[in-house]
C-alpha cells in the first residue's frame, strides 16, 4: 500500500483528482447553473480557448491587410495610368502651343511681306555624324521647293535647302562652315558676312568678321540679313551680338553671334519658296 501512494502514476492521480475537485468548488462558485463536470473542463482549457481566439483575430488581421494590399496595388496602377496619360497631354499641349506661336510670327511675317510665299514642313530625321546640325524635311520638288530655299522659324533664319528630292529635301543650318549669310547689324548699319568655324559651331556661334577695330558693334547688338545676293531675304533675324573679338589672322576684328534659333530643338520650320527679289526668279512671283 505504502509501495502505491510513492508510485509516479498515483501521485499523477492525485494531481488530476485534485484539480478536478478545485474545479468543481471554484466553478460551483462562480457559475451557479452550469455542471461541474462543465465548468472543470471550461477552466481548464479556457486557456487553449484564449490561445485559439489570439491566433484567429491576428489570421483576420492578416486577411484584411493581404485584401488592403490588393487594394492598394490597384490603385497605384491606376494612379500611374493617369499620369501617363496626363504626361502624354501635356506634349501634346507642348507641341500645339509651340505651333501656334510659330504661325502667329509666320501670319505676321506674312503681313509684313506679301511677296512671301511659304511651304510648311516638319523635320522627319537628323543626321548624328553631322557635326553641324542639318536635318531632313518631309517635303520637296513635288511641293515647290528648291535647292538655296531658306528655311525660316517664324522671323528667324534657320539655313538653307542644299538637296532636294520630290518628297523631302535636306537643311543645313547656320552652324554649318559651308554657309555663309551677308547680314548687317541693325543699330549700327554696318554690314558684312555671317558665317562661322568648327571650332565656333560646336559652341553654337557664328561670327560676323572684317570688322574695323574700332567698330562700333556692341554687345547686345542684333545681326540681320541684308538681302544682298538674293538668297535670303532682308531683315530676317539671325542672332545677338555676345562680344568682339580681334581677328589674330589680320588687323580686324569679328562679332560673335550667338543664333536666336535653339537647332536641337526644332520640331517645324517654314520653306520661303518665294520672295520678290529672290536669285533665279522673275521677280514678280510667276
Amino acid at each position: 500500500m505504502r509501495s502505491l501512494v510513492k508510485s509516479i502514476g498515483f501521485k499523477i492521480f492525485a494531481v488530476v483528482m485534485a484539480a478536478l475537485v478545485f474545479g468543481a468548488v471554484l466553478a460551483t462558485a462562480t457559475h451557479k447553473y452550469t455542471s461541474p463536470v462543465t465548468s472543470v473542463i471550461s477552466f481548464v482549457f479556457s486557456p487553449v480557448q484564449r490561445l485559439s481566439a489570439f491566433f484567429a483575430d491576428k489570421l483576420a488581421e492578416s486577411e484584411i491587410y493581404f485584401k488592403s494590399s490588393a487594394s492598394m496595388a490597384k490603385r497605384v496602377s491606376e494612379l500611374e495610368s493617369q499620369l501617363a496619360d496626363a504626361r502624354g497631354q501635356l506634349v501634346e499641349y507642348e507641341d500645339a502651343k509651340n505651333k501656334l506661336s510659330l504661325y502667329e510670327e509666320f501670319l505676321e511675317l506674312k503681313k509684313e511681306h506679301s511677296d512671301y510665299k511659304f511651304e510648311s514642313c516638319s523635320i522627319i530625321s537628323r543626321d548624328a555624324a553631322d557635326l553641324f546640325g542639318s536635318f531632313v524635311l518631309n517635303k520637296g520638288e513635288m511641293h515647290g521647293i528648291k535647292v538655296n530655299d531658306p528655311v525660316i522659324y517664324g522671323k528667324y533664319l534657320v539655313g538653307l535647302v542644299v538637296s532636294v528630292s520630290k518628297t523631302q529635301c535636306t537643311v543645313r543650318t547656320i552652324l554649318n562652315p559651308d554657309v555663309n549669310v551677308s547680314a548687317y547689324d541693325i543699330r549700327t548699319g554696318e554690314s558684312g558676312f555671317v558665317a562661322t568655324t568648327p571650332e565656333l559651331s560646336r559652341k553654337g556661334l557664328c561670327r560676323l568678321p572684317g570688322l574695323d577695330r574700332t567698330t562700333a558693334i556692341s554687345q547686345g547688338g542684333l545681326v540681320c540679313t541684308s538681302g544682298v545676293g538674293g538668297i535670303y531675304p532682308r531683315d530676317l533675324i539671325i542672332g545677338q551680338v555676345t562680344g568682339i573679338e580681334n581677328d589674330n589672322e589680320n588687323i580686324s576684328s569679328y562679332a560673335v553671334i550667338e543664333p536666336s534659333v535653339r537647332f536641337s530643338e526644332l520640331k517645324d520650320v517654314f520653306v520661303l519658296t518665294y520672295f520678290y527679289g529672290q536669285e533665279g526668279t522673275a521677280g514678280d512671283g510667276q
